[in-house]
């Protein structure tokens, strides 16, 4: 078995979060031609090589996310952003597989459309970076030549979710913790959230 495939199987096999939601989405994913990577801790679903969908099983929710969720033309209003900052994704939530096969019809037509999007090379065009670094971040990166260059080179996705979660607490020394206990990952070109 593929390590990929080992890893898929552990995750629907060992997940506690809406399981039978979760498969439900999996198969309608699958049945839509798309193929399934493990990528960020859980199933991704590509097309060409193209990251087009993910799946995930929150504590509120089951959620289907798309990659270019924004470039979706969603004309029921369905989808929804994750979170305040996010700019590209946008998701189905759930909370009972009813919900998911009330909609199937719909949800495969988005899936088709954002297989349209994929195979078409649709970007999403995202302004100019508009998040302001704190000030203990500057002051770090001016201090340590090794972290900003290394800073410098991550993905501009990558230093925006650092420049937001550093600059979140109220406090400066929250954020300088922060900073610090990131700086081995920043220097190996990790994402927060990347093992």
């Amino acid at each position: 078995m593929h390590a990929d495939a080992e890893k898929i199987e552990a995750f629907f096999s060992d997940t506690k979060a809406w399981p039978t939601e979760l498969r439900a989405l999996r198969a309608i994913l699958l049945d839509c031609g798309l193929a399934e990577e493990f990528k960020w801790r859980g199933p991704c679903y590509t097309y060409d090589g193209g990251n087009v969908a993910i799946i995930w099983g929150f504590k509120e929710n089951a959620a289907l996310g798309f990659f270019r969720g924004v470039l979706l033309k969603d004309p029921e209003g369905l989808l929804v952003a994750p979170g305040d900052n996010s700019r590209a994704v946008r998701m189905f939530k759930f909370t009972g597989l009813d919900q998911i096969t009330a909609i199937e019809t719909t949800i495969r037509d988005y899936v088709r459309e954002a297989i349209e999007l994929e195979k078409a090379g649709a970007k999403v065009d995202l302004p100019k970076d508009d998040i302001v670094y704190p000030e203990e971040l500057l002051a770090a990166l001016e201090e340590d030549p090794e972290l900003q260059e290394a800073f410098e080179a991550l993905t501009p996705g990558r230093k925006r979710g650092y420049a937001l979660h550093f600059a979140q607490p109220k406090q400066s020394a929250t954020r300088v913790s922060r900073i610090e206990k990131s700086r081995d990952r920043i220097l190996a070109g990790k994402g927060l959230q990347e093992r």
